[in-house]
């Protein structure tokens, strides 16, 4: 019944996130709207942002599952596009509240999971030491948050993401350039 209830607390504040700005959402919406009482959600949560950091991060976690290897940049930056145009409106309100810090955590967390797959692959036919390891992932996980961060600043628009998405393309082979530098 406690997973029910959660669950249903979830999908309720998701949907309501859907239609309304994170600022007008309040723990009487959600729990009027779900049909339990406030205790009930307090049982679950302390408040609204423990609600929210838990969905986000299940949410970060669940793209990671998805892939677990990587086999390019590209697809790197698609799997977090794809995820975040699914649920545009619950992200961008998200976004743009006071829980933004949490969330561009979690957003960093998924790209240099991505990242340090795709590395991995890479690397694996090549020897190239931790530390050089470690550059690269840095590198790309930066490059990845960037555009993530630049494309939703701009209200992930597609045409944002498709120019952004030609960048990733026209520099796939920018890792292999990365590690030989490295390791003159």
């Amino acid at each position: 019944m406690a997973n029910f209830t959660k669950k249903a607390i979830k999908d309720t504040f998701l949907e309501l996130l859907n239609d309304h700005p994170l600022s007008d959402i309040t723990v009487k919406d959600i729990v009027e709207k779900c049909g339990i009482n406030r205790n009930s959600f307090y049982y679950h949560y302390h408040d609204l942002p423990e609600l929210i950091e838990e969905i986000v991060k299940e949410d970060a976690e669940e793209i990671i599952r998805k892939y677990p290897s990587v086999k390019s940049i590209v697809e790197c930056y698609d799997a977090a596009i794809e995820f975040a145009s699914q649920h545009r409106r619950a992200i961008m309100h998200i976004y743009k509240s006071v829980n933004r810090e949490m969330f561009e955590g979690y957003l960093m967390e998924v790209c240099e999971c991505l990242v340090r797959s795709y590395t991995s692959m890479v690397v694996s036919s090549e020897h190239v030491n931790e530390e050089n390891i470690e550059i690269i992932v840095n590198y790309y996980k930066c490059v990845c948050f960037g555009l993530l961060i630049e494309w939703l600043n701009k209200g992930m628009n597609e045409n944002d993401s498709q120019n952004f998405r030609k960048i990733l393309v026209m520099r796939k082979d920018l890792i292999l350039e990365l590690l030989r530098e490295l390791q003159e």
